[in-house]
């Protein structure tokens, strides 16, 4: 009987390397594979630097991994594909006075989509990357849902794909620990003092992103005013795209007391500062839905909700609208929603999907 076939996105960071590994050890033909998305390596760049100061994926460890546990590997060009869904859309996000989330469209337009894709071309099986996440079918429903290391669980950034890819889908660290995932890494041999964890966005690893903007839109610095809530005017700002709410440092402003940004006003250039305690909102629009669990848009419903990655979910009731976007209430108060951020809904482990939280 034939091995069922599995493409790999293979990142070389540790967990997609120990992902190959899994997957080989459970009789899989694994076939890896390198989604090129940004900084171009070739060999004499690739000996001057560490492995993880290379971009967003590092092919030098990826290939390495496909040699030692005998795979076949390759590299795909998806640079153009990556500028058109991640970037453009990061930049006029952020220069919309939005705060865009770039994981989340990389995996819905770019790596998921691509490597879906070619695995069809293909005839093969399965598609899997290193994602703490989990697949599992319950009454012949198939359904994301969080990883068991609730420290490193990435289905936040999973809620926009295809409901239809998911039998397909195979995340084989999310049913690890992240410290059993090192240890594997150790017995494969990766140098893991090299795979250190990245917390950055990949493509404005080497800076922040107020610079990435910059470079890419120079008319995004156009100056406007600070504002506090009450209209008066605090102070010059540098433009909108360099703001995002609950920002306190690099405001420049000294009024006596502690000033947050509260939002951001397009359409007249202005940034709101605000107290601490001003904040906090109660409820807010989700739009732009991606939904496995269509009772959303049917019925209200209680589940809990994250509005940003590193924050803890919170109870909520979706309320779903004529327009097709829901209304989330929070049942305690949440600090500095971000227009533009998504919102993801949980009942328990399992993800209903999600949107893009709008402008008040």
């Amino acid at each position: 009987m034939a091995r069922q076939t599995v493409l790999l996105g293979m990142s070389g960071g540790v967990d997609s390397s120990v992902a190959a590994s899994l997957l080989v050890q459970q009789g899989y033909d694994v076939h890896g594979i390198t989604l090129q998305v940004w900084e171009h390596e070739d060999d004499q760049i690739a000996v001057s630097k560490r492995w993880e100061e290379r971009g967003c994926c590092k092919i030098g460890i990826a290939k390495y991994v496909a040699q030692r546990l005998r795979i076949p590997y390759e590299v795909v060009d998806r640079r153009e594909v990556f500028q058109q869904g991640v970037i453009d859309d990061f930049v006029a996000g952020y220069a919309s006075g939005t705060t865009p989330n770039p994981c989340v469209r990389c995996n819905e337009r770019v790596k998921l989509r691509s490597l879906y894709a070619l695995a069809q071309e293909r005839g093969m099986d399965h598609v899997a990357t290193g994602h703490y996440a989990r697949v599992q079918q319950v009454n012949g429903q198939w359904s994301l849902h969080r990883a068991l290391d609730a420290r490193k669980d990435q289905s936040y950034f999973l809620y926009r794909i295809n409901p239809a890819w998911l039998p397909r889908l195979l995340f084989p660290v999310g049913h690890m620990q992240k410290c059993d995932v090192w240890q594997e890494a150790e017995s494969l041999g990766l140098p893991v003092e090299e795979l250190k964890e990245s917390q950055e966005i990949c493509f404005v690893s080497h800076g922040d992103y107020r610079t990435f903007i910059e470079q890419e839109m120079p008319e995004a610095k156009k100056p406007g005013s600070f504002v506090g809530v009450d209209g008066e005017v605090l102070g010059q700002h540098a433009g909108i795209a360099f703001y995002t709410p609950g920002q306190r440092r690099g405001l420049g402003i000294a009024v006596g007391q502690r000033l947050y940004v509260q939002k951001v006003v397009p359409e007249s250039g202005q940034v709101v500062l605000c107290a601490e305690d001003q904040l906090v909102q109660s409820e807010c629009q989700v739009a732009d839905l991606s939904l496995f669990d269509h009772a959303l848009g049917r019925q209200p419903v209680v589940a809990d909700v994250k509005v940003r990655y590193a924050t803890p979910p919170c109870q909520a009731t979706l309320l779903p609208s004529e327009i097709g976007t829901l209304q989330v209430r929070f049942h305690q108060p949440q600090r500095a929603l971000s227009p533009g951020q998504s919102a993801v809904f949980y009942d328990g482990d399992r993800v209903l999907g999600g949107g893009i939280i709008q402008r008040s």
